[in-house]
């Protein structure tokens, strides 16, 4: 399976070792009790200091693991082997953007905690990703100049709601505002793309599920009370689901399945 990707191997070897990784730290939580570790691992945040080594302290991590160990793989990889396409520049500036948007959250396991200035980070580069899907989805793109305007109030919206909130400057309902705003543009995009052959269903079905991933998150929380303080640990799985969103879109403009085929002899 790795040949099948032109960076298949180096993905299947870095992903081996966060897999080792993680069962390393599984181990030492359940065997010692340390849930540092496993946490960082999973979770990139620091363990509470009333925080026992209870099962759902201990399991929920390892499966937010085995996500983040997947959206690893989908996004290393790269597009199928195979000669790429050619792109046109708006298609080239895309793929960039999408690969900086994923690559952001990166940041996660770097920092000991996310700052300010990584949400800022974040949405301005999701605020160029909105700004550069509009050309390249072209027609298949419903109520475009909604949906842009849409997609830079959302992420526009977020950075400055940041920065406000570092200079103590108070935004009642703006969070609330630019989350419905996120919605649209998602919504609108995801349509699109499944319209746009350029793109895989399985693309398009990794960002719904990202897109619905708070609301499962919510509901768990609300039917299983032992999960209620868990939801934080479950909201890092539909991260994982987002990156690997963002980073199969840009795969897919490269795949070699959107080469033309050869004039017959």
């Amino acid at each position: 399976m790795p040949r099948r990707y032109r960076l298949g191997l180096p993905a299947l070897l870095i992903t081996g070792v966060y897999l080792v990784a993680l069962a390393v730290a599984a181990v030492i939580a359940l065997t010692s009790g340390d849930l540092a570790a496993l946490r960082r691992l999973t979770l990139f945040t620091e363990t509470a200091k009333d925080t026992t080594a209870a099962w759902a302290n201990v399991l929920l991590p390892v499966l937010v693991g085995m996500a983040w160990a997947w959206a690893l793989w989908q996004s290393l990889r790269g597009p199928l082997a195979g000669p790429p396409p050619e792109l046109d520049r708006d298609a080239r500036r895309l793929r960039v953007a999408l690969y900086a948007a994923a690559g952001s959250w990166l940041l996660y396991p770097l920092l000991p905690a996310w700052p300010w200035w990584a949400v800022v980070l974040d949405a301005v580069v999701m605020w160029v990703v909105v700004l550069l899907f509009h050309p390249v989805l072209g027609r298949s793109l419903e109520y475009a100049d909604r949906a842009r305007a849409a997609g830079v109030l959302a992420y526009g919206g977020i950075a400055v709601i940041e920065v406000l909130d570092v200079l103590d400057v108070s935004t009642p309902g703006a969070g609330l505002i630019c989350g419905l705003a996120v919605l649209v543009w998602t919504v609108l995009v995801l349509r699109a793309q499944r319209r746009d052959s350029r793109w895989r269903p399985a693309t398009v079905v990794y960002g719904i599920a990202a897109l619905v991933a708070p609301v499962g998150v919510a509901l768990v929380g609300l039917l299983l009370a032992i999960l209620e303080n868990h939801a934080n640990d479950l909201t890092s799985a539909g991260d994982a689901l987002m990156v690997i969103w963002l980073a199969r879109s840009a795969h897919d403009l490269a795949d070699p399945r959107h080469q033309p085929s050869p004039a017959p002899s």
